[in-house]
């Protein structure tokens, strides 16, 4: 049977909005023939009309192999997973979510040479606008720490920047469920473009995830228009059944998540995995104690990376886990609409 193709990804995920946005196909893409627009609306990304399939017969479709949505398949619930834990950086970390245990396991990993770099999610402090972007230090992850992973970005287009341009070789990406399943296609798959980069990575990190929001939407609409806060007046942004906003010089606010469908991108409303179960570790603030991160660890060398940061005294692993909490959660999100096949 003939591979699909970018028409194909194009008549069955993008037009039928079910794009998660997560870059994949921006990133694996040989002729730069992909990307997305700037400003709101960017649910799908643009060709620039140079798919050397489309244009000139040249077999490709690794856009299609690595879409998260091409696949028509689900997660649900927790998955599997070896370890539940409470666990939180020993050290400190300026603007950390939760307990940090994510940035402390990525610190530690890159002060050991286990990695050579971080694909995330970065912001700009002031604006609070996110953009994907790759660290290789262990200073610049912790100084990035607590970024806002409830924003829409493509982050896999980063992939392109770390594994061809920079030339990484153990790779850590972390990301939202679209992501880490796009980026686990990847891994496993037998596409002559697509192995560079599955090859690249070493360790998935997937976080806990409801929806993503458009920044645009959210900060400019929401937040500014209704609720009168300023871009550099939020602290800290937690999404755990409601949009939890941390407001300097202000009383918190908690907006129901029904108030903030404006915002959340149209691809979000067909995922139904909560919590990442691709990863090697998955991660969120659900069901931890205060001032902890709950950690599903889901393979070796999830448990591997565990290990090392807590034996480099970065990280700390203690009390339980409220798995019912995540569970909760996770159920929700299962009743969505089931991705077309």
């Amino acid at each position: 049977m003939a591979k699909k193709t970018y028409r194909d990804l194009k008549r069955e995920v993008w037009d039928t909005g079910l794009c998660s946005g997560c870059g994949a196909c921006v990133a694996v893409c040989p002729a730069d023939g992909l990307y997305f627009a700037a400003g709101k609306g960017a649910e799908s990304p643009v060709s620039t009309g140079t798919c050397k399939e489309d244009q000139d017969g040249v077999p490709c479709g690794v856009c299609y192999e690595v879409c998260p949505r091409a696949s028509g398949e689900t997660r649900q619930m927790l998955g599997e997973y070896s370890a539940a834990l409470a666990a939180k950086a020993s050290f400190e970390i300026p603007r950390r979510q939760s307990g940090g245990a994510v940035t402390a396991i990525l610190a530690a990993a890159l002060d050991e040479g286990l990695i050579d770099g971080v694909v995330t999610v970065t912001e700009d402090r002031f604006t609070l606008e996110p953009r994907s972007a790759v660290i290789t230090s262990s200073g610049a992850l912790i100084h990035e720490a607590g970024s806002r992973y409830s924003w829409w970005v493509p982050l896999l287009a980063s992939l392109k920047e770390a594994v061809v341009r920079q030339k990484l070789r153990h790779i850590a990406v972390v990301g939202v469920p679209c992501a880490v399943q796009a980026v686990r296609r990847m891994m496993d798959s037998d596409h002559q473009l697509a192995k560079p980069y599955g090859r690249s990575v070493r360790l998935l990190v997937g976080l806990f995830c409801t929806e993503s929001f458009d920044y645009r939407a959210l900060v400019g609409g929401i937040l500014g228009e209704k609720h009168g806060v300023e871009p550099w007046q939020v602290k800290r942004l937690n999404v755990a059944g409601k949009l939890e906003v941390t407001v300097e010089g202000r009383d918190a606010i908690a907006i129901p998540l029904k108030e903030l469908q404006a915002a959340v991108r149209p691809g979000c409303h067909s995922c139904t995995d909560f919590s990442a179960v691709d990863a090697d570790i998955s991660a969120g603030a659900v069901g931890a104690p205060k001032g902890f991160t709950t950690l599903l660890v889901r393979t070796p060398v999830g448990k591997s990376f565990v290990d090392r940061a807590v034996s480099s005294g970065k990280l700390t692993v203690e009390g339980k886990v409220d798995l019912a909490a995540v569970e909760k959660l996770a159920k929700e999100k299962a009743k969505r609409k089931q991705p077309l096949t």
